[in-house]
């Protein structure tokens, strides 16, 4: 997958740095793991950023660890399996950015890993809808908001599993594989409108994620 690419100003200041001054930026699960480092880079470098997280205690430490630093870092409670979830946090990034947004990082996702004959019809669903279906719809309902920016960036968090074959977690691999596919057909769908769209597919990462599983994928 191409590395997500993102427009920035360079600051002539500090030639080993970008500014992302004046940007806004939404990322989806930033409390932990890759999403929590993505959101302080970002709003290192100078964006507005909107966050959200399924527990309010911890979004609460989250945003009181980010201000401290003096980040410009919103947030809201989304369980981003609930489309009514999904679509209040839109309207709050919509609210608070005035109808415009930069970046888009699709980072919520969850870990199921199994043998396909193990899954169960329930375990499937919550995959896909944590996985792929959810950020499908964000990506649905940000355009309007990233066209109007004029400069529109869709990041995916995939995986390796999703764009080769693995041992295990056959629907994980799917879910992933999924969001290659259509950060493809956005990059061309939507080029037009000056959004560019880019998925990163890391392997195993040292986060909560994936603590449980990676012995399972050796």
């Amino acid at each position: 997958m191409a590395a997500a690419a993102v427009v920035g100003v360079f600051n002539g200041s500090n030639p080993n740095r970008w500014s992302l001054q004046g940007m806004t930026a939404l990322v989806t699960g930033g409390t932990k793991g890759i999403g929590h480092a993505i959101v302080g880079e970002l709003a290192g470098f100078g964006a507005a950023v909107h966050t959200c997280g399924r527990s309010q205690d911890e979004l609460d430490a989250r945003l009181a660890e980010w201000r401290a630093k003096g980040f410009q870092v919103t947030g809201s409670v989304c369980d981003v399996t609930s489309r009514e979830q999904r679509v209040q946090l839109m309207e709050t990034v919509s609210s608070t950015f005035s109808g415009k947004l930069n970046i888009l990082v699709n980072n919520a996702g969850i870990v199921i890993s199994k043998r396909t004959e193990e899954y169960t019809e329930e375990e499937l669903t919550k995959l896909m809808d944590t996985n792929f279906t959810s950020a499908y719809h964000f990506c649905q309902m940000a355009h309007p908001l990233l066209r109007a920016s004029g400069a529109g960036n869709i990041v995916f968090l995939s995986s390796v599993a999703g764009v080769v074959s693995v041992t295990i977690a056959s629907i994980y691999g799917a879910s992933k594989g999924a969001i290659n596919q259509l950060a493809r057909n956005l990059a061309c769908e939507w080029a037009k409108d000056n959004i560019r769209s880019n998925s990163v597919a890391p392997w195993f990462i040292k986060t909560p994620l994936v603590t449980n599983v990676s012995r399972q994928w050796r």
